[in-house]
């Protein structure tokens, strides 16, 4: 099952990687289009596609690697059962909240292809097809924001670097 998740999150940032290079791909067009007199439309509004999806696809695989940031202020101060528990607490509140984020991502995509929603720029694309990259990458943080609470209550405390630790 690890080697799944794994595969899971590497597959997701591996996306976001693929969006990041169609961002370029866009900036650079718009910049030539300006130096050379001409013009793409939408290519602006899809810049912008390219971020969104790049940055909610790259969103478990930040958090498994332990690159999202974390206050220690008060888990530091804190004795080891204590600090178990607060680690528990907010995993748990991360990953409910990840869950929840994911289900209105998915029921945002599922309204706009209902209701034939378009962008308001020139490239009038269906806004389901772009919102589809972040209800998928809101669905793949929630499974990982579940993965970390599942592992941080079996007795393995996150740490910075993206490594599990026992507590002892």
């Amino acid at each position: 099952m690890r080697k799944a998740l794994n595969a899971l999150y590497d597959c997701a940032a591996a996306l976001a990687a693929l969006f990041m290079v169609g961002l370029l791909a866009m900036v650079l067009t718009s910049i030539l289009g300006r130096q050379l007199h001409f013009n793409v439309p939408g290519v602006d509004a899809y810049a912008g596609y390219m971020m969104a999806s790049a940055g909610f696809l790259a969103l478990a695989h930040t958090l498994k690697k332990g690159e999202h940031i974390r206050v220690t202020l008060v888990l530091n101060a804190l004795g080891a059962g204590q600090r178990r528990w607060m680690e528990r607490w907010a995993t748990g509140a991360g990953a409910a909240l990840a869950l929840l984020f994911a289900v209105f991502s998915v029921r945002l995509v599922l309204q706009s292809h209902e209701f034939n929603d378009m962008s308001t720029s020139n490239d009038a694309t269906p806004l389901w097809i772009p919102q589809l990259a972040m209800a998928a990458g809101a669905v793949v943080f929630a499974i990982a924001a579940i993965d970390e609470f599942v592992l941080t209550w079996h007795g393995r405390a996150p740490r910075a670097d993206g490594e599990m630790l026992r507590h002892e």
